[in-house]
């Protein structure tokens, strides 16, 4: 799930905020942030959910199926 790590930093860097702070808004701890996004786990269903909604983002785009604009993509990205 690199794109996932990938999105997740860069739209926690595009926020301004640490990985504390981001930690906090999910309701999750500060190594379950840093997990993902350096790709050893992944957030279950309800927290992949509420990342999506706090970003203003789809979980398909998080996911890495369809791109920026909406675009589904082949998944291998």
């Amino acid at each position: 799930m690199k794109l996932f790590s990938e999105r997740l930093k860069d739209l926690r860097k595009i926020k301004n905020l640490t990985q504390k702070q981001l930690a906090e808004i999910l309701r999750t701890t500060n190594s379950s942030i840093c997990d993902w996004e350096c790709g050893r786990s992944q957030p279950d269903f309800e927290t992949l959910v509420c990342i999506a909604e706090f970003f203003e983002v789809s979980a398909d785009y998080l996911l890495g199926l369809e791109d920026e604009s909406g675009a589904k993509t082949n998944g291998n990205s």
